[in-house]
């Protein structure tokens, strides 16, 4: 199959052939995506990534050398860092996201979730799998009431998405701020506030500053925190 100059580059990186094959065979007939490396390891992963520059990295939890949450730290902001696990567990969750992940998706979830994961992280966007997404961000919101700083919220768990805001929200960034905590990619808040996606981008960056949020996760954890504290 011919493939645009535009194609989403992707790296899979698992140590289980099957799952690295099954991934490749899901990927590689969308038109708009090409599977350019498979790693066995989170090492040869992030070496692979560096080398090939990949637009997403698919990386596994749990491998040899260093673990998908490594693999994310080490990655972020040179490419798109997409979890995908069977581990179900929150620390794994919140760390991926801290570290920058661009989306958090459990195996079982399918293989439309994983393209739509894809293309929501190129979008600027972070899909998470619908069984994990409420019971995360109520942790963040209420795990002992307290307020967003520095420090762990809840004992055992991994300090917050946010370092807390720098700045004060205009009134329009919070109505996105709002949309983006309701689950709305970029296009529905645009359509909702009348304004192009490409606006919504550049406003959302802003909120993302404004919060010290690494994500727009980041954004709806503060939302949902601002929200219980003022119950």
């Amino acid at each position: 199959m011919s493939r645009s100059t535009g194609s989403i580059r992707v790296l899979v990186a698992d140590d289980q052939a099957d799952v690295r094959s099954a991934f490749r065979m899901i990927l590689d007939v969308q038109p708009d995506m090409t599977v350019v490396a498979e790693a066995a390891d989170g090492a040869a992963a992030v070496a692979e990534a560096k080398r090939l520059r990949p637009d997403v990295v698919l990386a596994d939890i749990r491998m040899p050398k260093l673990d998908g949450l490594e693999v994310t730290r080490q990655l972020a902001g040179q490419c798109k860092v997409i979890v995908v696990t069977t581990f179900d567990l929150d620390e794994y969750v919140h760390t991926a996201l801290r570290h920058g992940a661009a989306g958090f998706l459990l195996k079982r979830s399918g293989p439309v979730l994983l393209i739509e994961a894809i293309r929501a992280a190129m979008a600027g966007d972070a899909l998470i799998s619908p069984q994990i997404t409420v019971r995360l961000l109520r942790h963040m919101a209420l795990s002992d009431a307290a307020p967003v700083s520095g420090a762990a919220v809840g004992a055992g768990v991994p300090g917050p998405l946010i370092a807390g805001p720098v700045e004060e929200l205009t009134e329009r960034e919070r109505e996105i701020a709002e949309l983006v905590a309701d689950g709305a990619t970029n296009a529905e808040v645009g359509a909702g506030l009348f304004i192009s996606p490409g606006t919504v981008k550049n406003h959302l960056a802003n909120i993302q500053r404004k919060l010290g949020a690494r994500n727009r996760v980041g954004v709806a954890a503060w939302v949902w925190e601002q929200a219980a504290a003022n119950r």
